[in-house]
């Protein structure tokens, strides 16, 4: 009886101890995962990518929509990258270890910003690089806050989310108004 009884208790603590994974679980006391440093190590070059297509806009825009997008843009994911820096050189110093994310990191960027410094018309094909652009952010951060812990950085998620959906959406309206789809008929 006793042997099945340490067995039982075996058994049940090897179950307890598999029941987390290495994102899940908080190392040191620290307030994020392994999540929050894979969202942060692929959103940083995300962001940066998307400022350098904006300050290609920022040159070459054809109207003043996609310039202030391209402002915005630049503004708000410049001051998010330095957000995440700084959060993750806490959970760095906590001993966090990097997890991984379960989408796949999203397009070559190199190439979006290449391909865009000599676009005609640039304002279409700025948009239509942004908006998968911002579709990948938006699907990092809905894992963020799926799956990570740091608060700050779900915050932080949210407010991508926010942003870049709304940013997506004025897109869209954009792209209908200049191409005469839709323009006048009521729909938005």
């Amino acid at each position: 009886m006793k042997r099945k009884i340490a067995l039982l208790a075996a058994a049940t603590a090897l179950v307890v101890a598999g029941c987390g994974s290495d994102d899940e679980a908080t190392t040191g006391g620290a307030p994020g995962n392994g999540t929050d440093r894979a969202f942060v190590a692929a959103m940083i070059p995300h962001h940066e990518s998307a400022v350098k297509m904006a300050g290609i806009a920022a040159g070459l825009a054809e109207s003043d929509f996609v310039r202030q997008l391209a402002a915005d843009i630049t503004a708000s994911q410049t001051e998010e990258i330095t957000e995440m820096r700084k959060e993750d050189k806490q959970l760095a110093a906590a001993g966090v270890k990097p997890g991984t994310l379960s989408i796949e990191e999203h397009m070559p960027m190199d190439e979006d910003t290449a391909m865009l410094q000599n676009a005609k018309p640039f304002d279409a094909a700025f948009i239509k690089m942004m908006i998968p652009h911002h579709e990948g952010a938006v699907e990092m951060a809905k894992e963020e806050l799926e799956k990570g812990s740091d608060p700050e950085l779900k915050t932080l998620a949210q407010e991508i989310i926010d942003a870049q959906q709304r940013e997506i959406k004025q897109m869209i309206e954009h792209s209908k108004d200049k191409d005469g789809e839709d323009h006048g008929s009521g729909h938005g």
